[in-house]
């Protein structure tokens, strides 16, 4: 049969794309800054590249013999991966939940957004920034929310010391350090 009478699963596009499914019930937190950068991949895919691919299709279509064109066949395929991402970006971008960390900065206890620097039993340092499940990077040392380092840090406090449950064992952590970045300053359209 094919495939284009073919029902597309709901979640379908998390498992396809290799991109982590939202816990069932959970928020899908983001930063402002996470939240814009998807908007705007967003809103490039359809204002940008979509146009420029169905340019293409159309083009290479008119050119005859479809089974083996090969801008023909590459543009269709290149055109499903951005329907899907398209599809997959305003998904989540209708469920997110856009939280500010800027508002507890200062503070010393672990909220998302926090960067938070943290000693091993061992001796080892290390520090992650507590993100979103769709803007955190692993290379960059950030780490999603529903992770079992962030977990175990959520709510705790400098000089905390926590049990960090890895697949090797537990593992004795010290929180060293907590912090956000700084508020936006707004300029006052009162002062002159």
């Amino acid at each position: 049969m094919s495939q284009a009478f073919t029902k597309e699963t709901d979640g379908g596009d998390d498992e396809e794309l290799g991109l982590p499914a939202l816990p069932l019930g959970a928020r899908n937190y983001m930063t402002p800054a996470g939240y814009a950068r998807l908007r705007a991949e967003l809103f490039t895919l359809i204002d940008d590249e979509r146009p420029q691919v169905v340019e293409i299709v159309h083009w290479a279509a008119s050119n005859g013999d479809r089974s083996e064109n090969g801008d023909y066949l590459y543009g269709k395929k290149r055109l499903r991966e951005i329907d899907r991402r398209i599809r997959f970006l305003t998904q989540r971008l209708e469920k997110a939940e856009v939280v500010d960390p800027a508002v507890h900065h200062g503070s010393d206890q672990v909220f998302f957004g926090a960067t938070v620097t943290y000693a091993e039993v061992l001796g080892a340092e290390r520090t992650v920034t507590i993100l979103g499940i769709d803007e955190a990077d692993s290379l960059q040392g950030q780490v999603s929310w529903v992770s079992p380092i962030a977990r175990t840090l959520l709510k705790s406090r400098e000089g905390d010391e926590l049990k960090l449950v890895t697949p090797s064992g537990v593992l004795d952590i010290e929180v060293l350090q907590v912090s956000y970045p700084k508020p936006l300053e707004r300029s006052d359209p009162m002062k002159g």
